[in-house]
Order: structure tokens, then sequence, then C-alpha cells
């Protein structure tokens, strides 16, 4: 049961019932054994009267000492603080018992106000001892609770960070493409090409794809390939005949999940740094494999005049960064270049 000041009330108010309840009857149970099995009305009503205040004590040491002096590191006034109200609980507890209750059942000799605030021995063996030990139990229990819930509302606080991260980067990841798109799309239309109306179906096919898609948690590999077909078709129309020459390799021997657009940004990244910056044919290798274990892509590029050497444009980053919100430190990342053949490798659990 959660509870606090952020939290419902009526289950603060059930938990103090709850609590207090059980440590009366403990207390209750425990004088039943040592008084030859029975409880007589005076020690009922005196420990009525002890517990009453055990509450008022608990209550007041932690609502208003811890919060607003322990909590906030001021040891010294805490410390100073809860001597004298344990002194001053103790004395109104005894003056009530003394001049409020005993005068119902008993009738003995009063206390005098002197002797009941210098008896400090008495007080501190029949009174505050009592405060303390409830307070004891009860300040425990709710710290173990508030680290619970501040354990669960760390872990709450953290999930809504990455989420807000996640679509942070998926807005900068969107824009980015789009921007490369478009630009093809105003090139084609500049020299009245045939294939402005194909690169439009084409780029209309991707932005279903991110709309309906991107936004989700996780796409199957198989969805994610498919967009990546109508994108290689999109930039195929880019170059003349001969500029490309792109394999691709799919053995899915089981299902599995990846983040979207995770393998598009890398299949972009490989077009924008290879036969967007090259003059003759550039070679892209994709490789696509799962187990039922872990999922592996691979993607290379040809490239010239050492486009690739500093691989940290957004698409890179961007990828570094989903794989780390969504898998922690379960992947493999790895980037190398050799012989103007740039390489991306990404190895990732089969699910989410």
């Amino acid at each position: 049961m959660k509870f606090g000041p952020e939290n419902n009330l009526k289950q603060n108010v059930y938990f103090q019932l709850f609590f207090w309840t059980a440590l009366f009857l403990f207390g209750m149970a425990r004088n039943y054994g040592e008084n030859d099995d029975s409880i007589s009305s005076q020690i009922l009503i005196y420990n009525f009267c002890h517990w009453i205040f055990q509450v008022a004590g608990a209550n007041f040491i932690y609502s208003v000492l811890i919060r607003n002096f322990f909590d906030r590191k001021k040891y010294i006034g805490f410390s100073i603080y809860l001597v004298l109200s344990l002194y001053l609980i103790s004395v109104i507890n005894r003056i009530f018992i003394v001049h409020f209750a005993e005068p119902f059942f008993i009738s003995v000799p009063k206390d005098s106000f002197f002797s009941i605030f210098t008896d400090i021995s008495y007080l501190w063996i029949h009174y505050t001892f009592p405060i303390i030990s409830g307070a004891f139990i009860f300040i425990s229990v709710m710290f173990v609770i508030r680290y619970k819930e501040e354990k669960e509302n760390t872990a709450k606080l953290l999930k809504e960070k990455a989420e807000f991260e996640l679509k942070s980067l998926k807005s900068q990841l969107n824009p980015h493409f789009l921007f490369n798109t478009l630009n093809n799309i105003y090139s084609l239309s500049l020299s009245n090409s045939e294939k402005t109306s194909e690169s439009i179906s084409r780029l209309s096919d991707i932005l279903d794809y991110i709309l309906y898609k991107g936004p989700k948690n996780e796409v199957s590999i198989s969805e994610e390939l498919s967009v990546i077909e109508h994108y290689i078709a999109l930039e195929s129309l880019r170059y003349s005949e001969g500029r490309l020459k792109i394999s691709r390799v799919a053995v899915l021997n089981s299902a599995a999940a990846i983040p979207p657009l995770l393998y598009l940004t890398l299949v972009e990244n490989a077009f924008k740094h290879g036969a967007g910056k090259t003059t003759g044919q550039t070679e892209i290798k994709i490789d696509v494999s799962t187990d039922g274990s872990y999922s592996v892509f691979s993607i290379e590029n040809t490239y010239e005049n050492n486009e690739n050497a500093t691989p940290e444009g957004i698409g890179l980053n961007n990828v570094e960064k989903q794989l780390r919100l969504h898998y922690a430190n379960d992947f493999i990342l790895k980037v190398s270049e050799e012989n103007n053949i740039f390489k991306v490798e990404i190895k990732t659990p089969v699910a989410l």
C-alpha cells in the first residue's frame, strides 16, 4: 500500500489504523502473558493512554521533525527538537494520566506538576521509552515504504525520460530523412524527369510507414526490410544505370523485432555518404540474419575521398542513442572502414 503527501489520504488513514491497532494489540498480548494470563481494566486504560501519545508522538516526529529537519540535513536542529519534543510529549502524557485518567478509576494522591516536570528518570522509563519504541517501529516502516516509493518513482521517471528521448530522436530523424528525399524529388523535377511521379509514389509508401509505424515501440524486421526496399527503389531513381550496385541477403530464421527506422537510418546513411558523395559506381551490401536469440544487420558501402572518415552524423548518432535506450548494454554496434569500404554492423536481441 502506498501513501504519503502525494498519495490518497484515505490510504494513509487505513495504513495508520492498521499499524497502530496491531501495535496496541501486541502490547496487550505482552501484558497478558506478564500478568498471569489476565488483564485488568487499569492496565487496559494505562496502555490506551500511552498508546494515544505513541501515535501522536510518532506522527509528530516523522511528519514535522524528520520532514523539516532530518530530510533537509539539519541534524543539530533535529536532535535538539527531538529531545525537547520527547520530553514535552512525555510530560503531557503523564499529566493526562495523573490528572485526567486516574481520577476515574483509582483514588491515589496526584503527583505535583513540579514532580512531573523534574522526575526525569521516571519520565524516561514509563513514558519516554514507550513513545520512542512505538515511534521507532513506525518510522522504520515509513522509511521502508518511502524507499520503495522513491525507487518506483525513479524507475518511472527514467522510463518517461527514455520515452521522451526516443520521441526526440524520431523527431530529429524524420525531418532529416524527409529533407534528403525531398531534395532528390526536387532535383528530378528540375529536369522534368518522368521518374518524378514514381518517386512521389515511393515517398508516399515511406511516409505511410513513418506515420503509422514510426511512433510504435517496435516493428518486425520484415516490415523494416519492406520499407527499405521502397527507399532503395526511390534512391535508385536519382542515378543513371550502372551507378549503383546493390546486393541484399536476408535470412530470417525466427521472428524478430527492432525499433522502427533503425535499419532504414543506416541504409540512408550508406546512400548519403556512398553514392551521394562519389562520381563512380557505388556498391552497397546489406545482410540481415536472425536466429532464436539475436538479429544481425550489416551494411557496407564504398566511398571516395575518405568521406566516411568521421561517422558522426545525425544518422549514426541517432542509431547509437536508440540502441542504448531500447537495449541498455545488450547490443553490439561495430563501425569500421578499410580500403574505401565503410561498414556498420548491429547485433541486437530478437525481442525488445
